[in-house]
């Protein structure tokens, strides 16, 4: 089995928006929500909220999203998270 990487979006507390990518989504998330080894700009604004994601088979894929998804205004961002699936 491939690993997979991920890249995503988190709502934080006071509403603002936090991009970032993973190999593993799941622990991730518990470190942004539960643990010192969140991003500092999560752990400030817990809880987080898993809103939207990506997947690719490459940590270069996905980073290379990520900074893409870095570079939007949050009003893009939210027009991403609502495209039906």
């Amino acid at each position: 089995m491939e690993l997979m990487h991920f890249t995503y979006i988190l709502e934080c507390a006071d509403g603002s928006l936090y991009v970032g990518c993973t190999n593993n989504l799941e622990k991730r998330l518990a470190q942004h929500n539960e643990s010192k080894w969140g991003a500092h700009y999560t752990k400030i604004r817990r809880p987080v909220v898993l809103i939207y994601q990506e997947s690719f088979l490459t940590l270069r894929e996905a980073r290379r999203r990520e900074a893409e998804l870095k570079g939007w205004r949050r009003e893009k961002k939210l027009a991403l998270i609502r495209q039906p699936t």
